[in-house]
């Protein structure tokens, strides 16, 4: 992903950068990263892909969990 050449679209790319850094690290919930990005929730989750972050982790329990009730 290329920075935009306007001063507008730079902010972006570095608002949605931040957001997915907060997200990734547990700062911010997938709601918040997308307000803090201005993108609806949806179209944050599917551009956390463009920057190698897992979409939702869970954690071993979680899984363990999941596996048990299936």
């Amino acid at each position: 992903m290329a920075l935009a050449d306007d001063d507008e679209g730079v902010a972006a790319t570095i608002r949605l950068a931040a957001a997915v850094k907060l997200y990734e690290i547990g700062r911010l919930s997938s709601g918040a990263a997308a307000s803090l990005a201005g993108l609806p929730r949806t179209v944050f989750l599917s551009k956390l892909a463009d920057f190698g972050v897992a979409t939702f982790t869970l954690s071993r329990e979680e899984l363990q969990r999941d596996l048990e009730s299936a």
